[in-house]
């Protein structure tokens, strides 16, 4: 099943990191945050990737076409500079790369690759920001049996915020934290069917016209999801993933967590 990664933005809210390089190359730990994403869709065996790229695309490309399989796999030194792999990241992964436009909104870099996805009965697409430890295959499954066109992972706010509640005249009649709220929100990690396409229409938003229109005739569906969720849309959740990543909390490596396929297993 092939991926559409989302990548073109300009991550205004990272100014830290995106005046210099796009944000789907920040890095968490040694690896841009683009990769950890493509790592866990290829994890499931989804290893076909198409990105939308724009801002910067030029250092997304640079990142791939000289990549260091060493850098976070096992290897030995002989002679000085001969290097023998004891296992790669990517050398199975098909990547297409299609400049969508440097302002495009979402919705027109989805509709621009749309020729990529020939064939393709079914296909997933995310965002390039965040990452989840969510049993995959679950998913798909589940999808298969809602019959829709469009899905996507709906999670709890991760922000740190407070929602107020007052009459017309003003007086507060409460203020909880958002998490004491039952609120949810969109968190990416689509699945379609090519119908999709139908839907979006020159200049539209994916998650705005295009989604009103799921909507209107019952096509579109959320999947709730209470696992692990992160987020890396301002430069302060960057540094709450950094610190997940240095203390070796990482849920979203799910590549590397044999316990969590055993408990879906078990399930």
């Amino acid at each position: 099943m092939k991926v559409v990664l989302f990548c073109g933005g300009l991550g205004t809210r990272m100014r830290e990191y995106s005046e210099s390089i796009p944000k789907p190359m920040v890095n968490i730990g040694y690896r841009p945050i683009l990769w950890h994403i493509m790592k866990y869709y290829a994890h499931y065996g989804h290893k076909d990737f198409i990105l939308c790229l724009g801002y910067k695309a030029d250092l997304i490309k640079s990142y791939f076409l000289n990549y260091n399989e060493w850098l976070t796999n096992n290897f030995s030194l002989s002679n000085g500079s001969q290097i023998q792999l004891f296992n790669r990241d990517i050398q199975d992964w098909n990547i297409t790369f299609v400049d969508t436009g440097l302002t495009a909104n979402i919705g027109q870099r989805f509709k621009a690759v749309e020729k990529y996805l020939e064939g393709e009965e079914v296909f997933l697409a995310n965002y390039s920001d965040g990452l989840t430890d969510l049993h995959l295959p679950t998913y798909i499954n589940n999808f298969y049996q809602r019959d829709k066109i469009g899905s996507f992972l709906c999670v709890r706010p991760s922000q740190s915020f407070h929602l107020v509640d007052m009459d017309e005249d003003g007086l507060v009649t409460s203020i909880k934290d958002v998490k004491q709220r039952d609120l949810w929100i969109n968190g990416g990690y689509f699945i379609f069917k090519k119908d999709i396409f139908n839907y979006i229409n020159y200049g539209e938003e994916l998650v705005l016209e295009p989604f009103q229109k799921l909507i209107a005739k019952q096509e579109l569906f959320a999947y709730k999801y209470t696992g692990f969720f992160g987020v890396m849309d301002t430069f302060k959740e960057k540094q709450e993933l950094d610190d997940m990543y240095a203390q070796g909390q990482r849920p979203w490596e799910v590549w590397a967590n044999k316990q969590l396929e055993v408990n879906y297993i078990v399930k």
